[in-house]
């Protein structure tokens, strides 16, 4: 038979999913407002007059952006970045934490605090340009990938998630001869699923939404990523939006209200850069909750 609840009970569902669905629409609102000011008449918006619903409905902003020089290479390096990165980053970050989970490790509580504590102090830019431009990471794909293979923030997820498995699971594997390559791959990887996931969302919303790198690191435009060209767009929206605007009144006679503008420009590079990384998280939100609450808290 089913429980009936309580009064109070009710008036806390009701409060609490009120609660939290004004919180989803907060965050859904910036998305919603900036994607119907891309696909509305350009005078419109840069006049601020299109707040809850488009007018004029278009799709010529997004053409015109995507025909931009530069921005399909500057797409593969982002994308290359951030799933090379990624796969690199939960590997070696998991592996780390599995070896440093080990009683028979030398040190291992020396090793372990040895890269916790970068979390807390680092040189500072310049020494850390420094030291990437020696080691020849300056207009080089690489300055992406090697220096985020290890996350400490992750490594701590991953060592506590590990630790509290089952240790008989391993010791069943080991009296069968496994070795501690096959443990690691064939059974406390499959077991943590969910903290693995956790840890590749956060590498790769943070491998997509990087620039400083870029900016510190790449003068070759081969190199750029789509948030540093989304930075200089920014920059020079108005050059840009003159010179579009030029090509476009050039061709058969305009529609004043397609002819693009610097506001337009900002706001239709801005979705092209965000859409992609926005599809990433639904892909592992079922484990995200209980990877990062597991994660974080030892048992």
């Amino acid at each position: 038979m089913k429980k009936k609840g309580t009064a109070g009970e009710a008036a806390f569902q009701i409060v609490n999913y009120t609660i939290f669905g004004l919180f989803t629409l907060i965050c859904i609102l910036p998305f919603y407002y900036l994607f119907i000011n891309t696909i509305s008449d350009n005078s419109l918006v840069s006049q601020g007059l299109i707040l809850w619903k488009p007018k004029g409905i278009h799709f010529s902003n997004y053409m015109e952006v995507l025909k931009m020089k530069g921005l399909g290479n500057s797409a593969l390096i982002s994308v290359g970045r951030t799933v090379l990165g990624t796969v690199l980053n939960v590997f070696g970050t998991a592996f780390l934490g599995y070896a440093l989970g080990k009683q028979e490790l030398w040190g291992r509580k020396f090793w372990y605090r040895f890269v916790i504590i970068t979390m807390y102090f680092n040189a500072g830019i310049i020494p850390w340009f420094i030291n990437m431009k020696n080691l020849g990471l300056t207009n080089n794909f690489l300055a992406y990938i090697i220096p985020g293979i290890i996350s400490p923030f992750s490594l701590i997820l991953f060592k506590t998630y590990a630790e509290n498995l089952p240790a008989s699971l391993e010791e069943s594997a080991q009296l069968d001869g496994a070795g501690y390559g096959v443990l690691f791959l064939k059974i406390i990887m499959p077991l943590c699923k969910p903290i693995v996931a956790t840890i590749a969302v956060f590498s790769a919303v943070g491998q997509w939404n990087s620039f400083t790198d870029t900016l510190f690191l790449m003068s070759d435009s081969r190199y750029y990523t789509l948030q540093f060209i989304l930075y200089q767009y920014l920059n020079e929206a108005n050059a840009i939006a003159n010179s579009l605007r030029s090509s476009m009144e050039n061709g058969i006679a305009a529609d004043p209200s397609l002819l693009i503008t610097p506001t337009a420009i900002k706001m239709t590079v801005s979705m092209v850069v965000v859409l992609p990384i926005l599809f990433v998280y639904p892909l592992f939100q079922r484990y995200f909750v209980s990877g990062i609450m597991i994660g974080a808290v030892k048992g």
